[in-house]
């Protein structure tokens, strides 16, 4: 396969896959605590034979008999990550609502599992107990809080949430030694990745908002530029595909080598 049919290949399925990914992020623009996804990219270098052979001068000042070092660095998407940055807060008056300013995360309990979020909008069942949108309980010094079904409830700046002043419990946040463990799971939460380890550690500096909500911190027009840039990307890459194509027939039906 000629070398400018692999680039457009990669080069078309690497934008196919940002494009989805940017597509992602505008759909989440109004999803409360959402983070934005990026992809990084690293090289990978195609070496030709002389590149590895050693020099053969006898002498300094010997002229090198080889040529310099040819080395094509070929760009790949390498992995996706998730920008942590915080996103601005939102009042909403809502007693329930619930905003992490600063790092770290709430622990909600699933049937799967444990995990984290920074989607701080909280509602209460029946029976008391503080759960997530999805009806996961939100976790409380290691296990779920039922709360009285009267009374003002008060959230202070540390977590800690009371009833007509008298204190019930204290919302687990926390964040990790390693973030970059985290990977998004659905549903706003996240998890540990596979093979990867981090542990937990309490948060610094961080305040809880009550009555507020912490909004996605995804750049709309930053988005829609890359989008543009993207599209315009793929129509090039398919143009150089599609121009690879017709030298390499004209080359089969004359028997010519095209350059």
């Amino acid at each position: 396969m000629r070398d400018s049919m692999q680039s457009a290949v990669f080069g078309a399925l690497s934008n196919e896959h940002r494009l989805a990914m940017t597509a992602n992020n505008l759909a989440n623009v109004n999803t409360t605590g959402f983070k934005v996804d990026r992809v990084a990219f690293h090289d990978t270098f195609t070496r030709f034979a002389h590149d590895y052979l050693v020099s053969a001068q006898s002498f300094v000042r010997d002229d090198n008999p080889f040529p310099d070092g040819n080395v094509l660095a070929r760009p790949r998407l390498s992995d996706m990550q998730t920008d942590l940055n915080q996103g601005s807060l939102q009042l909403t008056g809502n007693p329930l609502d619930i905003a992490i300013n600063g790092e770290g995360f709430f622990k909600i309990r699933t049937p799967e599992g444990d995990f984290y979020s920074r989607n701080g909008h909280f509602l209460k069942a029946a029976d008391g107990t503080i759960m997530n949108a999805e009806g996961h309980p939100v976790l409380f010094a290691g296990a779920p809080l039922q709360v009285p079904s009267t009374g003002t409830l008060y959230v202070s700046d540390n977590g800690t949430i009371s009833v007509d002043g008298e204190e019930i419990g204290a919302f687990d946040v926390v964040t990790l030694d390693n973030l970059e463990a985290l990977e998004k799971k659905g549903e706003n939460l996240y998890q540990i990745r596979k093979g990867m380890e981090a542990g937990e550690i309490p948060v610094v500096d961080t305040r809880i908002e009550q009555g507020m909500l912490e909004k996605s911190n995804v750049e709309v027009v930053m988005e829609m530029v890359n989008m543009i840039e993207l599209q315009r990307g793929f129509e090039m890459y398919t143009k150089m595909m599609s121009s690879t194509d017709t030298m390499d027939s004209t080359a089969i039906r004359t028997g010519s080598v095209v350059g």
